[in-house]
């Protein structure tokens, strides 16, 4: 059971540096829509968008293990509780929150690598209002997991 503590502790603190990522890519975006006209600004500020944007995946990718381990790992480590059960239906909304968390923040990269190609982005007050939706489904993810509400 402790093995289970420490991968499920893992897991959250992976999911919040994602987060962090998620959070904060689009304001780097809005940041480098602000700066037009300014090549040295927008430059620094999509090497750091790139830099955010790989660890934002590198996170991703150690949480999405974790939370593999966390959904399956019953099945291979002894005395590991079982997420697979009736009523977690709750498991199957959560995971579709997270893929379009995913999306989001997969499309914040496309437009953050559209940039260095010269694309213009969409305005900063768009920027602005697309930066609140990760907030709106971290909510609802949060919410299902400590509900379980079916």
């Amino acid at each position: 059971m402790q093995s289970y503590f420490w991968v499920k502790t893992f897991h959250i603190v992976f999911v919040v540096a994602w987060m962090a990522a998620v959070f904060y890519l689009p304001r780097i975006l809005v940041n480098i829509a602000e700066a037009a006209g300014q090549a040295q600004v927008a430059e620094r500020l999509q090497l750091m968008g790139r830099r955010l944007y790989r660890f934002g995946h590198v996170m991703f990718g150690i949480a999405f293990v974790l939370g593999l381990v966390l959904w399956l790992g019953y099945r291979v480590l002894p005395d590991f509780p079982t997420m697979v059960a009736q009523g977690s239906g709750w498991l199957h909304a959560k995971l579709a929150l997270v893929a379009l968390l995913f999306v989001y923040y997969v499309v914040s990269g496309r437009w953050l690598k559209g940039t260095t190609k010269g694309r213009v982005l969409p305005s900063s007050r768009t920027l602005r209002w697309f930066n609140e939706l990760p907030l709106l489904l971290f909510i609802a993810v949060v919410w299902l997991v400590i509900a379980k509400p079916f």
